[in-house]
């Protein structure tokens, strides 16, 4: 394993032996599998299909808040990885109403992530895509998901929770049937400049701010409404409200952060041009994707949610690292 920069104190993966015969490796890793068999075991419930995830293509999400993407050579022409797979998303809907991947994804995450412990260059997203939903409804199954993974756990592997210390009583806000909380944007904003944290109200809520308001809630809860400009081109922008994107982000308390984030998509191919244009993007780029487009996409809702975070979170780890066999950290050569 060898460090490529010097970035704050943080603790790092051991060797890859000492890391796959740890028993907390091994306890977390077991706790992943029932993750993905709840998260099966709830779509399958909600008729919602399972599909294979691509995992290279001539042009992959934007939208990856200053992540590097891969370049691949396939058969001379130049294909991306997977930053993440939300433009194949919409257009499986033209074969399925209702599907979801467990998908993988590569994103070369600034050196500047490697110090927040929620970081990953590579890792999983429990990817949903729902036609003709609203963003209420994605954020409903995205709160079904999270609750009843969460359920399954405690009721099926208590002891796996207490081996990794995780006290039970962390979820007992979560497992009722109370809603989770929202607050849009501009409110998260406000909450952060009274806490005297300088957060840009036209852009992402940041790494620092997103800790603070994790740290401030016991139960998960739903940042809505970001501002254009902060996200990729297929959210939609409000018809009623201008400038303002019918979008989400889910944050875990605790501190641990982002969980998920989805919104409705922009569908209309006029309307994507003219998005892909106000990022400084070529539309030409988005050549098979527009096409689709033209021919006409269902409108839809969907999101992603980091398996390894959820893993994180419901394990109560110090780093999303420990929910990887083989994590790869930003700024770190690793396996």
């Amino acid at each position: 394993m060898t460090l490529l920069h010097s970035p704050a104190e943080r603790k790092l993966p051991p060797g890859v032996r000492d890391h796959l015969t740890s028993p907390v490796t091994r306890q977390v890793l077991r706790l992943q599998q029932r993750v993905t068999d709840a998260a099966r075991e709830y779509f399958a419930r909600l008729d919602i299909v399972e599909l294979l995830p691509p995992m290279v293509g001539p042009v992959t999400d934007p939208g990856a808040r200053g992540a590097k993407q891969v370049d691949v050579d396939y058969y001379g022409h130049r294909y991306k990885l997977m930053t993440s797979a939300i433009l194949y998303k919409q257009a499986s809907l033209l074969a399925f109403d209702r599907l979801f991947y467990i998908a993988p994804n590569i994103r070369l995450e600034p050196l500047e992530t490697a110090s927040t412990d929620r970081h990953l260059t590579e890792f999983h997203q429990i990817d949903v895509e729902l036609s003709g939903a609203s963003r209420e409804d994605a954020m409903a199954v995205a709160e079904g998901l999270v609750r009843h993974i969460v359920r399954r756990t405690l009721t099926t592997m208590p002891d796996v929770l207490a081996d990794l210390g995780r006290a039970t009583g962390a979820f007992d806000g979560l497992v009722d049937d109370r809603p989770f909380d929202r607050c849009r944007h501009e409110e998260a904003v406000r909450t952060l400049h009274a806490a005297d944290h300088p957060q840009n109200p036209g852009a992402e809520i940041d790494w620092v701010g997103e800790r603070l308001l994790s740290a401030r809630a016991d139960v998960p809860f739903f940042i809505t409404d970001y501002p254009k400009g902060s996200r990729g081109f297929y959210d939609r922008e409000s018809r009623d409200h201008p400038g303002s994107l019918r979008n989400f982000d889910l944050i875990a308390p605790e501190g641990f952060g982002e969980l998920c984030s989805g919104s409705e998509r922009e569908y209309d191919y006029a309307r994507l041009v003219t998005r892909i244009r106000e990022t400084g993007e070529n539309p030409a780029k988005y050549g098979w994707y527009l096409d689709v487009a033209r021919e006409g996409l269902p409108p839809s809702a969907g999101f992603g949610l980091g398996l390894e975070r959820l893993v994180r979170y419901i394990a109560g780890l110090h780093s999303v690292w420990q929910a990887s066999a083989f994590p790869k950290l930003p700024g770190v050569v690793s396996p």
